[in-house]
């Protein structure tokens, strides 16, 4: 297993969530839905299932790649209020280790450029592949099943 040195991941933007819990509106302008959590919803806000009875929010975000074709917008869970965030900062999400997903890389025009699936034992050795490749800007993890956007790997320093 690789050190969590050689990239940063990072959750939903803050400022993002916060839109969205002051306006009740998502990236597409569509209000979001509150709810109770069943227990198991992937939380974009702190990179964690949620508990069940916890209250959340789902609604469409925008990903952060360049504007163009690939640009789109996908359903995420968060909780309805603040969070703390990720337990950790920079590494691969301790709470989502072991757990499958697929890794899509995007170069600098915001265009996929290759992507990985990995079983989650050794995520951060995938994410190494990937970055080797120096058009690779930014990567999304990706539920496998619902191929729902779950957070971003950005290079250091990006």
């Amino acid at each position: 297993m690789r050190t969590a040195t050689s990239f940063l991941v990072r959750p939903l933007p803050p400022a993002a969530l916060d839109a969205v819990r002051r306006t009740g509106r998502d990236a597409a302008g569509r209000p979001a839905e509150a709810l109770r959590a069943g227990g198991g919803e992937p939380l974009r806000c702190c990179l964690r299932d949620a508990g069940a009875g916890e209250d959340l929010l789902l609604f469409g975000y925008a990903p952060p790649v360049a504007a163009g074709p690939y640009r789109e917008i996908g359903p995420v869970f968060a909780h309805a209020g603040s969070c703390p965030g990720p337990d950790q900062t920079g590494g691969y999400p301790a709470a989502w280790r072991d757990r499958p997903q697929v890794l899509r890389a995007y170069d600098r025009r915001g265009r996929i450029h290759g992507g990985r699936r990995h079983d989650g034992t050794d995520p951060e050795g995938v994410i190494a592949e990937l970055f080797a490749d120096p058009e690779v800007h930014q990567l999304h993890s990706r539920n496998v099943v619902y191929g729902c956007f779950m957070f971003t790997v950005d290079r250091p320093g990006e």
